[in-house]
């Protein structure tokens, strides 16, 4: 598998393609704006979308993926308890951010733990509310890689200040979730640079 970043210019997001090398298939994660740029990255990629996964729910990660999932005509994933902070403009932060009151969708929405196979390639869905109510994030065993959206970052977590924010929550779920994985793992996040388990195991502050 090989992961492509392209950075999106609301609030300098990281929106991925986890691409199958051998099937030319791509899974999108977190198509938050500007569509053209995200068209722009696929097209570069030379593959087809299969999916949009959402690690969670607020606008600058979900703006764009109705237009991206019309484009394709791929379905949308998002963890289950995340369908009211993506419906509420106030919670997904559209209401209050941008002045444009959204309600976002998921056609699919996902358990805690469970596994999915999409373009080729298995990931698991593991739920890591604290950021979000129901934020998650991706790993992808096989290739020892993981998007923590905005659960964790480099040096950092996530804030807790938004509607339904818990940092004694999202503490909880990185420790119990993420830091169980192996050090090598590298993480993906949605802001910001990219890092390691065990680089946040020694240096995370938070944790």
């Amino acid at each position: 598998m090989k992961v492509m970043h392209i950075l999106l210019p609301v609030c300098a997001m990281n929106c991925y393609l986890a691409i199958n090398e051998e099937t030319k298939e791509s899974i999108i994660i977190d198509p938050g704006s500007s569509p053209k740029r995200i068209k722009a990255g696929i097209e570069q990629s030379g593959t087809t979308p299969v999916a949009i996964i959402l690690t969670h729910g607020h606008f600058d990660h979900v703006g764009a993926a109705d237009e991206i999932a019309a484009e394709y005509g791929i379905k949308i994933y998002a963890y289950e308890g995340e369908r009211e902070t993506l419906e509420n403009p106030h919670i997904n932060l559209s209401a209050d951010m941008i002045f444009q009151s959204t309600a976002y969708h998921a056609d699919v929405y996902l358990k805690d733990e469970q596994e999915v196979q999409l373009a080729g390639l298995t990931f698991k869905c593991l739920a890591t509310p604290g950021h979000t109510p129901g934020g998650c994030c991706f790993y992808f065993a096989n290739e020892g890689i993981v998007f923590t959206g905005d659960t964790l970052f480099c040096g950092s977590v996530g804030r807790t200040d938004f509607p339904g924010g818990s940092m004694s929550q999202l503490v909880n779920s990185i420790n119990e979730k993420l830091m169980v994985l192996p050090g090598d793992t590298i993480c993906y996040p949605g802001h910001e640079s990219a890092t390691t388990i065990e680089f946040e195991r020694n240096n995370n502050m938070f944790l």
